[in-house]
């Protein structure tokens, strides 16, 4: 890896040791940079759990990916950056009220004074590190905090627009990025995965998100959400435009 070729691909700069501060920073800038997206896997092209892939096609392409790609590959830069960084699994709570494929989906537990749940490959969710001591923390996308549910087993809780609800369960035991090979085939190929039915493209912004689902597109600005749909060229101006994204 090419730290500052990564460090550039996010418009952030290297500080001297690990702090709450710059990684605060990282996943911000990362969160708004690198789009969440599932454009390969819907044109069928394969994912695979390699880091240098993963890194020619974010880094050096331009591009985005989904949880295995964007946090594998963020967890990597953040050990090169001198961080105690694990991978870890969770299970989605969809907001149909059932729970995903379990340990499908891949954060990461960064250590500081205390830890920190830190996540660049949710899509819709916090910008900022989450102490799992179950401090709340406010962005422009709701208030988030960690609730404790068994021994090393914690939930994720938003609260937006005056309702609560889990985003995802998860277990501090480390990964490696291997681990998620049986998720990442299954979120390629399966029929009850999200990511197999229509493009999804999607990135923080200062004052809320983007988001393209198929032909349509949502602006989410201080709360307020404004969704239209788009031809088949404006969606291909908007990807290059918008996301940085070339098919």
């Amino acid at each position: 890896m090419d730290i500052e070729k990564y460090l550039k691909r996010i418009h952030a700069s290297k500080e001297n040791k690990p702090s709450l501060h710059q990684l605060t920073e990282l996943q911000r800038l990362h969160m708004t940079e690198v789009p969440f997206e599932n454009l390969d896997v819907i044109r069928r092209v394969p994912i695979y759990l390699n880091l240098n892939t993963i890194y020619k096609k974010i880094v050096l392409r331009n591009r985005g990916g989904y949880c295995y790609e964007l946090n594998g590959l963020f967890h990597w830069l953040l050990k090169e950056l001198g961080y105690d960084a694990s991978l870890i699994a969770a299970t989605v709570f969809r907001p149909n009220g059932q729970w995903a494929k379990p340990e499908t989906h891949a954060a990461i537990i960064v250590q500081l004074d205390e830890p920190y749940l830190v996540d660049v490959g949710f899509g819709d969710s916090t910008i900022l590190p989450i102490p799992l001591n179950g401090s709340p923390q406010t962005d422009v996308s709701g208030t988030y905090l960690i609730q404790q549910s068994g021994k090393e087993v914690f939930d994720l809780i938003r609260t937006r627009n005056g309702e609560s609800r889990p985003l995802y369960r998860f277990s501090t035991s480390a990964k490696q990025l291997e681990n998620f090979h049986e998720g990442c085939v299954f979120n390629q190929v399966s029929p009850e995965s999200t990511f197999t039915h229509v493009d999804i493209v999607t990135k923080a912004t200062p004052t809320g998100r983007l988001t393209l689902k198929d032909l349509e597109l949502s602006i989410s600005e201080n709360g307020v959400m404004n969704s239209t749909s788009l031809t088949a060229h404006e969606k291909e101006a908007l990807l290059s435009d918008s996301f940085g994204i070339n098919i």
